[in-house]
């Protein structure tokens, strides 16, 4: 049987369907993960861990203050559209009521606040230990044991630090980065997604 060679002009509409057809592959795969995520979170023994959103610097001032903001990393204009835009994501995905709990430092208590979802709770166990690392293991003990004991029926949010969230999970998070993780036995956690909101 004898097959026509294609012209030039067929080989290059062949190649822009199937360029296409990888387009919608990718769009669709990539729509199914947002969906993904957001319904996971939606679900009981999952929740969010959640890096303040961008604040210029590393670290803390040496004459850091836990109680004064002005001695500390704060929140830029950025990062505030930021922290306000994760909260958006939320809401835009079918969630508006989240229990958000938070360390103390003031970047992320206001990230916290700007999420919009009422109450902030302060918790201990969420605070830096950047200049501290012997803290470490026991801080992140003290984590897993309140996470054993928490109702996770409504989605919930812990909004701290990237040394926190490196200890429990080994992932290193960027600036407002949201790592959906579900809970096992313990305490311990299981990474299930990432994902970075970026500012408006």
């Amino acid at each position: 049987m004898y097959w026509a060679k294609p012209s030039e002009l067929q080989v290059v509409v062949l190649r822009l369907c199937l360029l296409i057809s990888l387009m919608v592959l990718a769009t669709n795969h990539a729509q199914a993960n947002q969906t993904g995520f957001w319904d996971e979170l939606k679900s009981s023994n999952h929740l969010v861990l959640l890096r303040h959103a961008i604040a210029p610097g590393n670290g803390d001032p040496t004459h850091f203050d836990v109680n004064d903001c002005s001695t500390q990393r704060n929140l830029s204009p950025e990062g505030q559209q930021q922290a306000s835009a994760i909260g958006e994501q939320f809401r835009l995905h079918g969630i508006d009521r989240v229990r958000v709990f938070s360390s103390q430092w003031c970047r992320c208590l206001d990230t916290a606040r700007l999420l919009k979802f009422g109450e902030v709770k302060e918790l201990l166990a969420l605070n830096s230990f950047y200049r501290q690392f012997q803290r470490q293991e026991q801080q992140t003990q003290t984590l897993k044991e309140w996470l054993a004991q928490q109702n996770l029926t409504l989605p919930t949010v812990l909004v701290t630090h990237q040394v926190n969230i490196t200890a429990l999970t080994g992932v290193y998070p960027q600036s407002g980065e949201l790592i959906l993780v579900k809970r096992l036995e313990h305490g311990e956690v299981r990474v299930v997604a990432r994902k970075r909101v970026k500012p408006r």
